[in-house]
């Protein structure tokens, strides 16, 4: 039996073949399958309304798109899609793909990314957490719904767990909420919510 290696892709290759399917992004050129079930999706849905709800109420010129792609601009084989992501309106003139593609290229843009966890957990506790780091994104959650993480990310005995990451001179300072924690937001210090209220 023969070993057949992955079919690598670049940016715009990825653009053209799958960039409209919600469903992938790409990783150093590897094809990433995001998995989404109903339960994730509806936990990205309840994340994404609550941020949206506090962005309201305090008049925040900022945004969450349906659909977004960010392109690290160190990399021509990267594509992120985060499961939720906020952007500030204002830095979106800037944005060189922005009007014909939800595509984000200066990571000033994005004031913060929540990935929400699947099987292919590592992407988000370990990849991710360097690329949105090196992209200076000032936070980044991981909401690990169904406690999938590897122990050494969540601790003994798994368990679901809500971790907030903030940027602190280029590292994650990350920290953990468990069910019935109250999560807490540098960006969102008024923001009431505890892993509890977006379970599935």
């Amino acid at each position: 039996m023969t070993y057949t290696p992955p079919k690598l892709l670049n940016f715009e290759q990825f653009i053209v073949e799958y960039g409209d399917n919600p469903r992938y992004e790409l990783i150093d050129g590897e094809l990433r399958d995001m998995e989404p079930t109903g339960p994730h999706e509806e936990v990205a849905g309840n994340i994404a309304g609550r941020i949206y709800t506090e962005i309201l109420r305090t008049r925040l010129n900022w945004l969450i798109p349906k659909t977004c792609l960010i392109k690290p601009p160190a990399s021509e084989a990267t594509a992120l899609r985060p499961d939720v992501i906020v952007l500030d309106k204002e830095k979106l003139g800037k944005e060189p793909l922005w009007q014909k593609k939800p595509i984000i290229c200066n990571a000033n843009t994005i004031k913060l990314v929540a990935e929400v966890v699947s099987t292919n957990w590592q992407d988000d506790y370990a990849r991710k957490v360097e690329e949105y780091a090196f992209l200076e994104i000032s936070e980044y959650w991981i909401v690990d719904f169904r406690g999938l993480g590897g122990l050494q990310f969540i601790g003994n005995p798994k368990q679901p767990t809500f971790t907030v990451c903030q940027l602190v001179n280029g590292v994650y300072q990350q920290q953990q909420y468990r069910l019935g924690d109250t999560i807490y937001s540098y960006l969102f210090p008024n923001l009431d919510l505890k892993l509890d209220d977006i379970m599935p």
